[in-house]
Order: C-alpha cells, then structure tokens, then sequence
C-alpha cells in the first residue's frame, strides 16, 4: 500500500471532518446561548422586581392578575409559575410534581442534549487532529523509507500537513471547553434562580388543607 498516495486523500478528509465538527459544536454552543437569554432574566435586579410583583400579587391571592403576569413570558420562571396557577385546582403534591417534571423535561434535558454534543464536539476535534497528523507522519516516514532520493521540502509538506491536523483539532477543543464550562456556570445560576422562585411560588400556593383548592 503505497502511504503517500493515499495520506493527501485522507488529510482532507479530516479537514472536512474537522470543519463540519467545529461548526456543529459552534451550532450547540450558540443556541445554547440563546436558550439561555430565553430562559433567565437579563439581570438580578429584573429577576427581583419581577419575583416581588409576582409574590405580592399571590400573596393577595389575585390569581388570575398573576396568571396574567406569567402568560406569554418565555423565561423560565413565568412559565412555570403560569402552570402552577392554571393547574392549581389538582392539588398542591399534584402541581409540584407537575412543576419539577417541567423544569427537568423542558430545561435540563434540553441543555444536557446540547452540552453533551458540546463535549464530543472537545473530546473529538483532538482524535480526527490525530488521525490527520498519524496519516501526515506515516506518509513522511514512507517518503524517506523508499529508498529514493527525497527532496526536504517532500518530506516538510507531509510533516505540515499532520501539524495542521492537530492544530485545528486543538483550536476547536480549547475554545469550546471554555465556553462550555461558561454555559454549565450560567445554567446553574439559572437552576438555582428557578428552583428558589418556584419554592417560594408553590409555598403560597400551598393551602393548610390538602388538596388545594382556592377560588382565583
């Protein structure tokens, strides 16, 4: 099997690779991102002023006014608060199971799908760098071990083209892992904002009589 014939061939290959790789790792990132705006509130100061109109209003038990504060409102807390509310009539363990398998269904495992491509993305950009640069080696070493009078800059060419390999193999892996321990810090925060807003909410919905059961 004659290596440098078929080294260029499989070298481009792994550029192809490595470039649909990086843009589908690119692709999870980005909408991560934006599910992430989507989900959370721009800062902490709306996410307390929104929490303190939402409390006051179930704390006066205006139901539907805050139903109506919820309704249309994408971000995550909103969402499940309007649930909670429309459903409040199926009981207070009912809603809360309701709520919690929301919040897992619609939030958590929607980023685990996206984060978790993100990490093959990581962990295969340096495996097809490699591929590329054991193809670029190989055909370097079977240049000079034919016997042949080798020009330097044949032998360079194929040593070039397995350094490429592996520098794009790392350029995609290093910047995604930063970036994906950036979303991991973000939607954290934004579990943690959830889950104590939605404590808070199910605690004002929740009657001294089990079922609950509350005229809006």
């Amino acid at each position: 099997m004659n290596i440098s014939a078929i080294a260029p061939i499989v070298d481009k290959l792994c550029y192809v690779m490595l470039a649909l790789n990086f843009l589908w790792g690119l692709y999870c990132i980005v909408t991560a991102y934006r599910r992430l705006s989507q989900f959370g509130f721009a800062n902490r100061n709306e996410y307390n002023a929104f929490m303190d109109e939402l409390l006051a209003k179930l704390k006066n038990r205006e139901y539907d006014e805050a139903t109506a504060l919820c309704e249309g409102d994408i971000r995550a807390v909103p969402q499940l608060t309007h649930l909670a509310l429309t459903n409040r009539e199926l009981g207070y363990e009912h809603v809360k199971q309701m709520v919690t398998e929301t919040l897992m269904g619609d939030v958590v495992t929607d980023f685990d799908y996206r984060t978790g491509w993100v990490a093959v993305v990581i962990k295969s950009g340096p495996l097809f760098g490699l591929f590329g640069t054991v193809m670029g080696m190989m055909a370097a070493f079977s240049t000079i071990g034919s016997g042949a009078k080798v020009e330097p800059h044949h032998i360079a060419k194929d040593i070039s083209i397995a350094l490429i390999c592996t520098a794009l193999g790392l350029l995609t892996a290093i910047p995604f892992n930063f970036l994906l321990a950036s979303i991991q810090n973000r939607l954290r925060k934004l579990l943690e904002a959830t889950q104590a807003g939605m404590l808070k909410v199910l605690l004002l919905l929740k009657p001294s009589k089990d079922p609950m059961k509350r005229a809006a």
